[in-house]
């Protein structure tokens, strides 16, 4: 694009946002033309938890010890209910902004240490939900998540080989108890599309791992395979 374009682009942002002005899904501000979602003051105060940096031995892998042989895990930054910074998956879970769940994804996977913590990954799976849910809220959350670091890595994106084979109550307020108990055998693959790869699942919050864990059991049927985990956000219990 050349400088002409570029100019008349960033007027036509510029009287976008007059008309139609844009704000900051964590702190209400107004975004200038260049921010997306998220100000910038808000983007630079967002609580990362730094798991990439070991992610191998983070307490959020350290969860799935003696449980799961996983190779990796890892979240993006800290979830505390009712925060502000838990605007972001409220308003991709129940407000219907997909496209600010693409973003997140796109925001994980360009930066410098996801990608390095997404080396020897073959294929991102999103954890699913039922058609019903889908249907009621026009998006898997999860799989909007995956699309977004698949725009920023190129990594594929498989949404078809695991799916979810019943309805489940929500987990928000159940205990680690119940929660495993609701997702025990939610989970069931499809064909065997994911023999042989290291495979990333893909889920918005991390709380207890139940439903990762509920995830990770419909694998059991491959033979061949490595798996690894990555959320958006990780609740501190």
């Amino acid at each position: 694009m050349g400088g002409i374009g570029r100019w008349l682009k960033s007027l036509l942002g510029e009287i976008a946002d007059v008309v139609m002005p844009r704000y900051c899904v964590v702190c209400g501000g107004r975004l200038s033309v260049n921010e997306h979602f998220l100000c910038l003051c808000c983007r630079m105060d967002m609580p990362l938890t730094h798991f990439v940096d070991n992610p191998k031995g983070n307490i959020m892998a350290q969860r799935f010890w003696g449980l799961a042989p996983i190779e990796k895990a890892s979240a993006f930054f800290f979830f505390r209910p009712h925060s502000n910074m838990s605007h972001i998956i409220y308003d991709f879970k129940y407000h219907g902004n997909a496209n600010l769940a693409v973003y997140m994804g796109r925001m994980m996977g360009g930066m410098a240490r996801y990608r390095e913590f997404l080396e020897g990954i073959d294929v991102i799976v999103p954890v699913p939900i039922t058609k019903k849910r889908r249907r009621e809220r026009g998006y898997n959350q999860s799989e909007c998540l995956a699309i977004g670091l698949s725009i920023a890595t190129g990594l594929p994106v498989d949404a078809e080989s695991v799916v979810r084979t019943r309805f489940t109550s929500s987990q928000t307020r159940l205990s680690g108890a119940e929660r495993e108990e609701n997702v025990r055998n939610a989970f069931a693959m499809v064909g065997d599309e994911l023999e042989g790869k290291h495979i990333l699942i893909v889920d918005d919050v991390f709380t207890t791992g139940s439903t990762l864990l509920a995830c990770m059991d419909a694998l059991k049927p491959l033979k061949n395979y490595k798996v690894s985990v990555l959320t958006l956000g990780y609740a501190k219990m």
